[in-house]
């Protein structure tokens, strides 16, 4: 891969520099896009051939839910949208040293976040708040985005031996135990055991990523981008030991094509910094707050104009409200994402 970074007006760095030296706080230590939509459809449908555990709690953030009416205005199919980016174009230039310094000083934050062991018999809480973009076709044949939006409460067994509890807008549906997990759902034990050096940890997300979405792969997302979505939704939708939380974000840090973002909000409106990687005409960002540099959530952004909307719109966007460990299912902690600065 080359090491030539290649000068963009959009990301000038010395302009992301300046702008996040003003908007951060001092760091603790001194250091250094209705014919289209089937024909795309049914090339994109390939890529999910591959079983892969469903998040319970939100559709993983690099798709996004299509409603359309095949065969008559009653029948509809829901189909999930991964990004087309071709692998065959330029690699991405490296990540930009604004978002490489922001991703440090985030790890530094992650690695002093206080935590107690997790036992085996107690069950790991999460509660989010999202919205999610769906585009659906009129009978006049014109496809329209419309949003909905889903407060979650999620509990999972720290070792996934036993069955966890989903509740979606006050309704209640049982999780299956999902035994050691995986990196695409994961138990608290499972996240335990991965590596804290970022170099073997990067390695390890790029050693799923790259078999199926990888060079010679029929994947249209490419194996840098799967691997920043990889530990975005890590990051979003577990709670993570500090170590390997630091860990994700020192490695993030290593993926060609990350940028920083002076300016984002969440799904309940709390605006903060963000580090974000482009494809596909969207802009995936993970927003932390200003002040504390803890994640806030993620949203995805078209930055050019295509059938969910014109650029700037928001496509999907979540906001973490709270992560931690509790004693028993439907026990809640107390909200523990910070509110954003201003």
């Amino acid at each position: 891969m080359s090491n030539t970074r290649t000068d963009h007006s959009e990301w000038n760095e010395h302009s992301e520099r300046r702008e996040l030296a003003r908007l951060l706080p001092p760091p603790p230590h001194p250091e250094p896009s209705p014919s289209q939509l089937a024909t795309r459809r049914d090339m994109l449908l390939a890529e999910f051939d591959r079983p892969r555990p469903f998040s319970a709690l939100t559709t993983r953030w690099r798709g996004l839910v299509v409603v359309a009416a095949v065969a008559s205005a009653a029948a509809i199919t829901a189909v999930t949208l991964a990004p087309d980016t071709s692998s065959s174009q330029d690699p991405a230039p490296p990540a930009t040293a604004a978002s490489v310094e922001l991703l440090d000083r985030i790890a530094k934050v992650a690695y002093g976040q206080p935590q107690s062991p997790a036992q085996d018999n107690q069950f790991t809480y999460l509660r989010t708040v999202a919205h999610t973009t769906t585009l659906s076709e009129a009978p006049d044949g014109t496809m329209a985005p419309t949003a909905t939006t889903a407060t979650t409460e999620r509990w999972t067994a720290v070792d996934g031996s036993r069955a966890g509890l989903q509740r979606r807008d006050g309704a209640d549906a049982k999780l299956p135990a999902v035994d050691h997990g995986s990196l695409y759902s994961p138990t608290y034990r499972l996240l335990s055991t991965l590596p804290t050096d970022p170099d073997a940890l990067l390695k390890l997300v790029y050693a799923d990523a790259r078999p199926n979405h990888g060079s010679g792969s029929a994947s249209t997302a490419g194996a840098d981008h799967e691997a920043f979505i990889t530990i975005g939704d890590l990051l979003r939708d577990s709670v993570l030991p500090p170590q390997v939380g630091s860990a994700l974000y020192r490695a993030a840090a290593r993926i060609p094509g990350v940028v920083a973002v002076d300016d984002a909000v969440d799904a309940t409106g709390r605006r903060g910094v963000a580090v974000a990687r482009v494809n596909d005409g969207r802009r995936f960002e993970w927003i932390f707050d200003r002040a504390t540099l803890r994640l806030l959530g993620t949203r995805t952004v078209l930055v050019q104009d295509s059938v969910w909307g014109k650029a700037g719109d928001e496509v999907e966007s979540t906001a973490v409200l709270a992560q931690g460990i509790v004693n028993t299912l439907g026990q809640a902690t107390r909200v523990e994402a910070a509110e954003s600065s201003h």
